[in-house]
Parts: C-alpha cells; sequence; structure tokens
C-alpha cells in the first residue's frame, strides 16, 4: 500500500505522529460519539493504511465480537476460580456502557468496531494494542489498600439519572477515559496502573505495528500522555506481571489464624477449659453472626444463611477457604441460575437491577458472606485477645 501524503485534510481529531520514515496517525475518539464513528471510517480510507491499531486487547475484542458470552458464563466456575470482583467489574460496566448507548442511540465501542470492519475493506492488517484487562484491572486492585477497596465497592450512585444536555455533552467526549481519570483524581493510587501504564503500552503497540503507515483508534483522553511515550523503549512483558501478594501480607494471612489456634489451645490448657470456652464463643459469634447478617442483607436464602453462620468461623481460620465459596455455592444451588439470567444482566448498578437477577445475586451473596465473615474476624480477634 502506498503511504498516505502528509497534504491529506483529515479530521481535527487526528493527530499524525512521524519517527524514522515511519507515520502513525492516532485517531482520538468518543467512545459514545456517531461523529467518531463516521471519522474513524473516513480517516482509514483516505489513508489506506497498512495496519489499524485499535484500543482492545483479546479479551475485549472476543467480547465485543460474541455478543452471546455471558451465555457461556457458569457461575460455580466463577466463584471456585476467585473471579467474582472480576466478573462483577465487567458486568456493572458493561451495564453502565448499555444504559448509555441506549439513551445515546450509539452502541459504546461503535467507532472500534467500525475500525475493524473499516481494516478489514481496505486490506490492513489488525492489531489489538491495549494490555489485557484482567491485567490492567488486577494490578489496579493490587495498588488499592484494604478500606479503599471497601470504599469503592460501596460507591456506585444508584440513583443519579442524566439530563438531555449531560447527554449531548457525553456525544463530544471520551466519556471511558475520563470515567478513568475522574477516578484517579479521587483515587491517586490507581493513576499509574490504570492511565499511565496504558499510555505506555499503547504506544508501544503501535509503534511495533507493522507496515510504514500506521492508524491508531485510541480513547481521545490517551492521545496526550501516549505522545510523552513515543521513541522509548517500553517492556509491554513487565506491564502485563500481576505483582504477586507481599511476603508480609502471606505471612500475616498465616499468622493470624495460628495465633487464634495457639490462643485456643492456651485457653483449653488453662482452668480446665474455662477460658477456651470463652475464646471459642468469643470467636464463633461475631464471625459467624456477622457473615450471616450480611448474607441476609443481600436477601440470601435461609440455608446460605445458615450455612454462613455455620461456615464463617471455621473458613476465617484457613487462609485458603474463603466463607464466600461456601455460602455462594450454596445460594448458586438453591437459585441455580439459568442461560436466561446470564443474557438477561441488563443493569447491575441500581439495587433493583442487581437483585431482580439470579446470577448477580448470588455473586453479591459471595461478596456480602466473605465481607462478614473478614469484619467478624477482626471482631473475634480482639475479643479473643482480651482473655489473653
Amino acid at each position: 500500500m502506498d503511504a498516505a501524503s502528509t497534504d491529506l485534510e483529515l479530521g481535527p481529531n487526528v493527530t499524525l505522529l512521524e519517527r524514522n520514515g515511519r507515520r502513525l496517525y492516532l485517531v482520538g475518539t468518543a467512545h459514545i460519539s456517531e461523529r467518531s464513528v463516521i471519522e474513524v471510517r473516513e480517516t482509514i480510507e483516505k489513508i489506506r493504511p497498512d495496519t489499524v491499531a485499535v484500543e482492545l486487547c483479546d479479551t475485549r475484542y472476543q467480547a465485543m465480537m460474541d455478543d452471546s458470552r455471558w451465555r457461556k458464563l457458569d457461575v460455580f466456575q466463577v466463584i471456585k476460580q476467585g473471579k467474582v470482583l472480576f466478573v462483577l467489574a465487567n458486568l456493572a460496566l458493561a451495564a453502565y456502557q448499555r444504559r448509555l448507548g441506549e439513551k445515546l442511540g450509539v452502541k459504546p465501542g461503535a467507532e472500534m468496531l467500525e475500525a475493524i470492519h473499516a481494516a478489514r475493506d481496505v486490506g490492513a492488517e489488525l492489531v489489538l494494542a491495549d494490555r489485557d484487562i484482567q491485567a490492567t484491572l488486577k494490578r489496579t486492585w493490587r495498588s488499592l489498600s484494604f478500606f479503599t477497596k471497601v470504599k469503592l465497592l460501596s460507591s456506585f450512585d444508584t440513583k443519579e439519572e442524566m439530563t438531555e444536555e449531560q447527554i449531548e455533552k457525553l456525544k463530544d467526549r471520551d466519556t471511558l477515559t475520563e470515567t478513568m481519570q475522574a477516578f484517579a483524581r479521587e483515587v491517586p493510587q490507581v493513576q499509574r496502573p490504570l492511565i499511565d501504564e496504558r499510555d505506555q503500552y499503547l504506544m508501544s503497540s503501535i509503534e511495533d505495528a507493522p507496515g510504514q503507515t500506521v492508524v491508531a483508534v485510541v480513547g481521545a483522553g490517551h492521545v496526550p500522555g501516549m505522545q510523552k511515550y513515543l521513541g522509548q523503549a517500553i517492556d509491554r512483558a513487565a506491564l502485563s506481571v500481576i505483582p504477586p501478594p507481599s511476603k508480609w501480607s502471606a505471612v500475616f494471612k498465616w499468622l493470624i489464624p495460628a495465633m487464634i489456634v495457639a490462643a485456643f489451645f492456651w485457653g483449653y490448657q488453662k482452668n480446665q477449659g474455662e477460658d477456651f470456652t470463652r475464646m471459642l464463643m468469643a470467636w464463633i459469634l461475631p464471625t459467624g453472626l456477622l457473615s450471616a447478617a450480611f448474607t441476609l442483607a443481600v436477601l440470601g436464602r435461609p440455608l446460605s444463611i445458615l450455612s454462613a453462620a455455620l461456615a464463617a468461623p471455621i473458613t476465617t481460620l484457613h487462609p485458603l477457604i474463603g466463607a464466600g465459596m461456601v455460602v455462594g455455592l450454596v445460594e448458586a444451588w438453591i437459585r441455580r441460575p439459568t442461560v436466561e439470567d446470564a443474557m438477561g444482566i441488563r443493569d447491575i448498578t441500581t439495587v433493583r437491577g442487581a437483585f431482580k437477577n439470579n446470577f448477580v445475586r448470588v455473586l453479591l451473596v459471595f461478596v456480602a458472606s466473605s465481607l462478614g465473615a473478614a469484619i467478624g474476624a477482626w471482631v473475634g480477634g480482639v475479643w479473643v485477645a482480651s482473655y489473653l
């Protein structure tokens, strides 16, 4: 293919970068703008590049090309593999984007889909330039403290509706990137994994794309940050590594249960077991009751509530088994979410929307029972220590 000449009349959101005789065109888009969809198509058809790079990873690409992906979700496997929070985050984002699409008349991500189709039409190679979404979410999650995680999970605004004026403004902005940047301002710990690292990864992927002429379709909010990393050596493999938990956190995870068991043993040896009985109740009551109470709060089934009360005092003493795994599986066994439930996930950013769906309800029971057991373990630990 012939490289596009520099006198082409391109859209206002196209940035040309030249390096080592190559031309890299960055098309900054708004993810819910019909104008962005048109600009993407026109730019690719005018330039006819060797390669089209899009702000997608393979996971998001497959999800975009397969609208029936929720049909394949197995709630039992989600719980067993410890992916509940990851799936909930994806469901919330998908539901939010669907709501925007319905209000604006443009499916979020339509400009990426248009870029994929346009690349095929002009015979350009397609490159998925973004870091895997799971790596981004996990690196971001690991950057947060426990209390920040709790605050984040409880911060969904379930009532606010957008005005017509706000909707019109959204059409001209890269709302997904702006949302991430606003989130980074509120929680500074996520600035690097959520924004800076992705700017680096995208720019490096685009520079390594084959051909002399490349059109890259990315959110407009990424463009300024990406330009800073042009020509820099970026280790994309290192940016994709999931940091392991610190050694201290692993030690701490086992240390607390070991101390509780040691306290039980001490109580049993002293005064013919009287202290042991008090310590045992000091552990069982807060862990079991709080896990059961949190399960009740999300309207778990009676058997799930009972399971929480019985399982939490035991699972909190074993770092590899959580109360949520037991209680979530019981709830799933009772509710038996169907394919229709998975396909019917419309909105989990509202209380009503989340509670109407059996699939989502099982995941909420998992999270609630786990959180109740964790809080109960802290209360129980202090209570047990009071007898030493």
